[in-house]
C-alpha cells in the first residue's frame, strides 16, 4: 500500500533551521507534483511549498526567501529546507503527493501523518 512517511520536525529556537523529510513508499511507478502544506492551531491548512516533476517551485508569500523546496527521485522523497524559522511557523506539516502506483490507474493523492514544527521565541 501506498504511503508518505514524514520525518524531520521538531522544536527549534526562532532564526535558526529545519529540514523535513517525506518518503513515498509503497507500490510507486511514479510520483508528479508534491508539496508541503501547514497547519496551526486555529488556522486553516495553507499551501507551503509545491515542486512539479520538472522541479518547477512556488512558495507561499509568507516563506518565500526562507524555505526550499526539492526532491529525490529516485528515492521518491521531497525536502523542505526552513531557514530562518519564526514563531508563525509553528504548525503541523503535511506533505502531498500525486502518485502514480501498479495498485490502480492513473495519479491518486496521498497525504503524510503530519510532524510538528515549534519555533520559539
Amino acid at each position: 500500500q501506498v504511503q508518505l512517511v514524514e520525518s524531520g520536525g521538531g522544536l527549534v529556537q526562532a532564526g535558526g533551521s529545519l529540514t523535513l523529510s517525506c518518503a513515498g513508499t509503497g507500490s510507486i511507478f511514479s510520483i508528479n507534483a508534491m508539496g508541503w502544506y501547514r497547519q496551526a492551531p486555529g488556522k486553516q491548512r495553507e499551501l507551503v511549498a509545491t515542486i512539479t516533476s520538472s522541479d518547477s517551485t512556488n512558495y507561499a508569500d509568507s516563506v518565500k526567501g526562507r524555505f526550499t523546496i526539492s526532491r529525490a527521485n529516485a528515492k521518491n522523497t521531497v525536502y523542505l529546507q526552513m531557514n530562518s524559522l519564526k514563531p508563525e511557523d509553528t504548525a503541523v506539516y503535511y506533505c502531498n503527493a500525486a502518485v502514480a502506483s501498479g495498485l490502480y490507474t492513473g495519479f491518486r493523492s496521498y497525504w503524510g501523518q503530519g510532524t510538528q514544527v515549534t519555533v520559539s521565541s
